[in-house]
């Protein structure tokens, strides 16, 4: 549902200057041009990169990984405190709902047989009003289940809105604080490149959630 994108690692070339001393030559063989000084050798850098075109050998490159966080929700929506509490509220309003279907079936089975035990005694008229009547309560029961389930649903979906937002910001406080250049959750990642760590911080996040929900 939600897809996060890996940073590009930032590879930094750094060129390192080699520092070497010119020997000094033979008095005979320096010129006055030449000579800027007879006691004295002159240091002269290294040609950088920019100088020569060329990148430094590897080992005078330095990598900086990137730090990656995953986080399991629905081991979150089990284990942490707000996650149980969602889990729960849903649970007892499904129970609820399913007390009052049963509740009218079981009214509904009655009127039927009632219905049927009547209609042998009845005028064709009253049949006819006695079949309509039961079939508006069937309706009626079918409406009641259809409204209890969009209402569960409902429900439902603004818990697990509330507990992604938990998250999120639990997230966002953590990977601010301990360097981490994105955190995400554990789908779809099919490839990490080298230099990125991969780190499980679920555990980490469960418990910044609950002390912050304690506050």
């Amino acid at each position: 549902m939600r897809k996060f994108l890996l940073p590009l690692v930032t590879v930094a070339l750094v060129a390192i200057p080699a520092l070497t001393a010119l020997a000094t030559e033979p008095e005979a063989n320096i010129t006055p041009k030449a000579a800027l000084s007879e006691k004295s050798s002159v240091p002269v850098s290294a040609p950088t990169v920019l100088e020569t075109g060329t990148a430094p050998p590897l080992a005078a490159r330095k990598v900086q990984s990137v730090k990656i966080g995953i986080i399991d929700m629905a081991k979150i929506a089990n284990d942490s405190s707000s996650g149980k509490t969602a889990t729960a509220e849903i649970k007892a309003k499904m129970e609820k709902i399913q007390k009052q279907i049963k509740s009218k079936e079981i009214q509904l089975k009655k009127q039927k047989a009632d219905i049927e035990a009547q209609m042998p005694s009845l005028a064709p008229i009253q049949r006819s009003a006695k079949a309509k009547d039961f079939q508006k309560k069937l309706e009626s029961f079918q409406l009641f289940i259809q409204k209890a389930e969009k209402d569960v649903r409902t429900r439902e979906e603004e818990l697990l809105k509330k507990l992604y937002e938990s998250v999120a910001k639990a997230a966002g406080d953590y990977g601010k604080a301990n360097g981490y250049a994105a955190i995400g959750t554990n789908k779809e990642l099919l490839f990490v490149d080298s230099a990125v760590e991969i780190q499980d911080l679920t555990t980490e996040i469960i418990k910044l959630m609950d002390k912050s929900g304690k506050k």
